[in-house]
């Protein structure tokens, strides 16, 4: 079959294994499908129209990718919200992008009843997978629809919220295409032909890492829209995953290295216990990954081990692993429709090999905006290019090396942290007159959250006064971007003007490692 997208071949292969849930049930393309439009009936009762939102609280699970197949045949916005975000932090994104309807699970009860009230969306579009209080039953919902293909069906799209400068997230807006799903399909796949991957020949995609990040979603979805196999994992542990991918000769997945550093950790019996033969295409990407790690991994799983350099907003580079052994460290050479380039702070464009500045990136459909900011959106753009702010250099073959992280931002197990964000909620406490947050050495993570603390005057900075700060912490930050450690100094280093020299704090700390990638 020639065809693309999900709609279209389930319709023509209903009987396909599309999805084994985390519990193991395997659901053929025709449920599926059926599950899906039924979505598209229900929430149309709500009065849905193309370029509304929906928003979701939900773990990785036949739900979502329901949801997300309802939504982009309806022409409909999805956005998925990150379950460790609190409440307060769950309600800001529910409110900004606007959401017409909230579906969360029963899992993330609290977080939910807060995030609505917060948000201020009326009670009868909030719906629960499980049983919320106040919430109207999803599945009840979906199940009185018929399973029939809606009629004026119109691409949507996934906007994923990314954190700023600011410390707010800000969604990644793209102008709907106004085109049929069918129409569409080939949007849906193009990244994975970039490594190779091609549509409908047995390839079977495993799905461990939260669908709440931009490239789960994104490849996930294109083996879907390929009209490959999922295998979804709930909760992600290193010998359940090669477990799977052995039962289900799995081919592809996007993982992250810290899932990398987990399966290292397995003793060398527990590891040759698993054939691993199926592997084609393990693409990692969303945080650093140390050239030793890389290396025993591909020792291990051989060529299948891809890397590619991009961002929620757009990309990027790629590279095999004949090409990263050749040039260890590189994140790759920039994909078709794209190109690199490096700027220096005044805007100029670095054309020598070897020359460290501002990566830029541009790519022909890389339109998107931040929504509700245009200053944001502008200030990344240089012409057609933009940044993410990572600092690296081009080597005379154009291959992309990254020597430095963006500036401030935290990368600690494929997420990005910013430490704005939790500085603002820390400089609250009374007992704080100034605080600095940024990210150490982690062998696990990568990177994990430090907080650096200047007391207020008279106020004695002690195990007592940590406490008391973590415990303020937890019920307005994520666990993931709570401090791990916090110090205290009698002052911070700023100059005349106010400016913090965060480098002077966070540099002991990653003194003799090895910051590239």
């Amino acid at each position: 079959m020639g065809d693309l997208g999900f709609w279209a071949l389930a319709q023509q292969e209903p009987e396909h294994l599309a999805l084994v849930t985390p519990d193991g049930e395997e659901l053929t393309a025709g449920t599926l499908l059926g599950r899906a439009n039924q979505v598209v009936h229900a929430l149309r009762g709500f009065g849905l129209k193309p370029g509304d939102v929906v928003a979701t609280l939900l773990p990785n699970s036949v739900e979502y990718l329901e949801i997300y197949l309802a939504c982009l045949q309806a022409g409909w916005y999805l956005v998925p919200i990150n379950h460790h975000l609190v409440g307060p932090e769950v309600g800001y994104i529910v409110g900004d992008s606007g959401a017409k309807v909230f579906i969360a699970h029963e899992r993330f009860e609290d977080a939910a009843l807060i995030a609505a009230e917060e948000a201020e969306i009326a009670s009868s579009t909030c719906l629960s997978v499980g049983e919320i209080i106040g919430f109207n039953d999803y599945t009840r919902l979906r199940n009185n629809q018929p399973t029939t293909l809606p009629e004026d069906r119109t691409l949507g799209d996934v906007m994923n919220y990314t954190s700023g400068t600011t410390g707010k997230p800000k969604g990644v807006y793209r102008k709907l295409l106004g085109v049929t799903p069918e129409q569409g399909a080939l949007a849906l796949v193009g990244i994975l032909f970039l490594f190779g991957v091609q549509p409908q020949d047995d390839n079977v995609h495993i799905i461990g890492s939260p669908l709440y990040h931009t490239a789960v979603t994104r490849f996930g979805g294109a083996s879907i829209h390929m009209g490959h196999t999922i295998v979804l994992m709930d909760k992600w542990t290193p010998e359940k995953m090669l477990q799977l991918i052995e039962q289900y000769n799995v081919t592809t997945s996007h993982m992250v290295p810290t899932q990398f550093h987990r399966l290292l950790e397995l003793d060398e019996a527990t590891r040759a216990k698993y054939d691993v033969s199926s592997l084609r295409h393990m693409i990692h990407a969303a945080a650093p990954c140390p050239v030793d790690t890389k290396r025993k991994m591909i020792e291990w799983w051989g060529d299948s081990i891809d890397e590619y350099y991009a961002a929620s907003e757009g990309g990027g580079s790629v590279v095999n692993a004949k090409e990263w052994m050749q040039k260890p460290g590189t994140v790759g050479k920039a994909w078709p429709n794209s190109e690199l380039a490096i700027f220096d702070d005044e805007g100029n464009r670095l054309e020598t090999p070897g020359a460290i500045g501002t990566v830029y990136m541009a790519m022909a459909n890389s339109s998107f905006e931040y929504h509700k900011d245009k200053e944001k959106t502008e200030k990344n753009r240089v012409g057609n290019f933009f940044t993410v702010g990572d600092i690296g250099y081009l080597d005379e073959d154009g291959f992309l090396f990254l020597c430095d992280r963006k500036s401030d931002m935290i990368i600690s197990g494929g997420a990005n942290i910013y430490p704005a964000e939790i500085e603002a909620v820390m400089q609250g406490h009374p007992k704080i007159y100034d605080v600095a947050v940024f990210g150490i050495p982690d062998e696990d993570w990568g990177e994990r959250v430090h907080a650096v603390v200047q007391p207020a005057e008279g106020i004695v900075g002690d195990a007592a006064l940590r406490d008391e700060l973590l415990a303020y912490c937890a019920d307005k930050l994520a666990k993931f971007k709570t401090p791990k450690a916090i110090d205290f100094k009698a002052e911070l280093p700023r100059d005349e003007s106010g400016k913090l020299y965060k480098r002077k704090l966070r540099d002991p700390f990653w003194e003799g490692r090895e910051k590239a990638i």
